[in-house]
């Protein structure tokens, strides 16, 4: 029964994708790298680890919805259908809202209720994260993905006397 809900999910994203691709994304224009150059960026660098994501799923890169992806990456969140929707709950609880949004989380709900635990521990987790959903991942490629994932993770920067 949830393969046929999941695949409802996908059938709906797949629809809906380009849409919010032209119509909520028509003044971003997608990256200036692909896949196989950001495998050249420096080992420990954000371009480098979203090369890796890429090659290590078989992906590749959708455009203008390249910082997705890196969201996966600073917040850990999988790939599966559930953990996408996870991490629409979790930028939901970091600030970011807009009807495509909205309505994953909506279906997620609805479709796939018995990952509610989840779903509300990923809201909570985004709510202690800095703001980064605005953020262009594209200018930070170059720094130490470790760095970028601490700063990141971390909502308020320690002050020391």
């Amino acid at each position: 029964m949830k393969k046929i809900r999941v695949q409802f999910l996908l059938f709906v994203y797949d629809k809906t994708q380009k849409f919010y691709r032209k119509y909520f994304k028509k003044k971003k224009r997608q990256w200036q790298f692909n896949e196989k150059q950001l495998l050249e960026f420096q080992e420990d660098s954000l371009g480098r680890k979203l090369g890796e994501f890429y090659k290590r799923h078989g992906f590749t890169m959708i455009p203008k919805m390249e910082n997705h992806d890196v969201h996966h990456l600073i917040t850990g969140c999988g790939t599966n259908f559930e953990d996408e929707i996870a991490m629409q709950f979790l930028l939901l609880g970091n600030g970011k809202i807009n009807a495509h949004l909205l309505a994953a989380v909506g279906l997620g709900i609805v479709i796939l209720p018995e990952y509610y635990k989840m779903y509300i521990n990923a809201y909570k987790k985004g709510q202690k994260m800095r703001t980064f959903h605005h953020i262009n991942f594209e200018e930070l490629l170059w720094q130490n993905f470790d760095h970028v994932k601490d700063f990141i993770r971390q909502k308020e920067t320690p002050v020391i006397f």
